[in-house]
């Protein structure tokens, strides 16, 4: 599991991004027509592929099928509708969303790539009904998940990747520190260097 997990919103981010080194990327689509989901999605699959990035899909998996991509991310809601059997048949892997010990038991009765567990910390992001989980849940999690990787999400910044990685996260997934950065290209590579220590 790589250390580093970006979350872009768009294309274009992906596109500015992915080249300076991002091994893993989540294409997180919200609030758009059909036609330009799995236009992005395309782009986003093949832009990887040239880049040697593994792309992952958010909630989409559908289009995600039918577009040949290997990767989706799901959410709890995502879980309710998505067809886990077509998922498979076709050698897609899937990571799912946590919240609390029900979610996550829920989650790795599916056999998931990983589980992601969040906001570790307060996050700008959006509204979450879930206060800051911390890095004592993460280590729970973790001994709970067991082999499954773990990734945290929510609030993290370089300077607490430390923390995380030794409360047992296997990757940190990063959107608001980047995405409301100043320069996102140099805090990418900020964020590269940081979890290959």
């Amino acid at each position: 599991m790589e250390r580093f997990y970006l979350i872009v919103g768009h294309v274009s981010q992906l596109e500015l991004l992915v080249p300076h080194g991002v091994r893993l990327v989540q294409l997180r689509l919200k609030d758009l027509p059909e036609p330009e989901i799995r236009r992005q999605i395309a782009r986003a699959r093949d832009f990887c592929a040239v880049h040697g990035a593994q792309l992952v899909v958010n909630d989409y998996w559908q289009a995600a099928l039918d577009l040949n991509c290997s990767f989706v991310h799901l959410g709890q809601e995502d879980m309710d509708t998505a067809d886990f059997e077509a998922l498979r048949r076709k050698g897609v892997r899937f990571g799912l969303s946590t919240h609390d010990v029900a979610e996550l038991e829920r989650a790795l009765a599916h056999g998931p790539e990983y589980v992601a567990l969040g906001p570790v910390y307060e996050t700008l992001l959006k509204q979450m009904k879930w206060a800051p989980q911390g890095l004592d849940r993460v280590r729970r999690w973790k001994a709970m998940a067991g082999d499954t990787p773990l990734v945290a999400i929510g609030g993290l910044t370089p300077e607490r990747l430390p923390g995380v990685f030794a409360a047992g996260a296997d990757s940190a997934a990063v959107v608001t520190d980047i995405q409301q950065a100043a320069n996102p290209e140099a805090r990418t590579l900020e964020w590269i260097r940081a979890c290959a220590r």
